[in-house]
């Protein structure tokens, strides 16, 4: 991996985040940072090659949401999945965030930082906030579909993989278009547990789509995020701002 520049900011829910401007962040590269809620949320930042903070409309945006087998305080252990791996290995056309969960922690406890969080990169980086996207795998499945759930305004689109939610909240607000993926052999994260979710969504309105990956097991992550149309569908959904 690429070295990881460390970039302190200082974020409380009273406060809004203010950020170093002059700090230099290499496009193309990831780098490490953080922000402080009560608590420290290390993140990975990539910038595409071609950021440039005074374009106009500002670029699409990913945030990514790993595992329970990533969390902890190494970032480097962030580029073993999904989109923070893809853009470790060649780049991506997204702003990219991936937070690391604390160990023994829980994406699912965890909304209102990530909201800080999305809140505190909406400030400072030149988001397109009418394209920002989220997705997350195995525990990340579960806190994708917990994050959209309690603030879909964010998200134009969202694909939790692997995951679980609460088929109960799915009409307290209106959700995000909703890509599903499982292995229907999954000992870790059981099929039903995003059968149901995929069942209530449909029941709402939401827009859809649920891909079993038949004969599959948990790890089904390289298929979702290097030979599924899966970020091409993003840059297909726009929130109307």
């Amino acid at each position: 991996m690429k070295p990881i520049f460390t970039l302190f900011v200082l974020l409380s829910f009273l406060c809004q985040a203010q950020m170093d401007t002059k700090t230099a962040i290499k496009h193309g590269t990831q780098t490490g940072h953080k922000i402080e809620t009560e608590i420290q949320l290390n993140y990975l930042l990539y910038l595409p090659e071609d950021y440039d903070p005074t374009k106009e409309g500002g670029y699409p945006t990913i945030l990514f949401l790993h595992g329970a087998g990533e969390r902890g305080d190494n970032l480097d252990v962030l580029t073993a999945w999904g989109p923070p791996k893809i853009a470790s290995e060649k780049g991506m056309p997204f702003i990219v965030i991936s937070p690391q969960c604390p160990k023994e922690g829980w994406w699912t406890s965890m909304i209102p930082h990530l909201k800080s969080l999305l809140d505190e990169s909406i400030n400072t980086y030149n988001i397109d906030t009418s394209r920002i996207y989220l997705t997350g795998l195995s525990m990340g499945g579960y806190g994708t579909f917990a994050l959209s759930q309690v603030y879909p305004e964010y998200f134009a689109a969202v694909a939790p993989v692997c995951g679980g939610g609460t088929p109960s909240m799915v009409n307290f607000k209106k959700q995000p278009p909703t890509w599903i993926f499982h292995g229907d052999q999954d000992k870790v994260v059981p099929i039903e547990s995003s059968r149901i979710m995929a069942d209530a969504l449909k029941a709402s309105g939401t827009e859809v789509k649920f891909t079993i990956y038949e004969g599959d097991d948990h790890f089904i992550f390289e298929k979702v995020y290097y030979k599924s149309d899966l970020f091409n569908w993003f840059l297909e959904h726009k929130k109307v701002e």
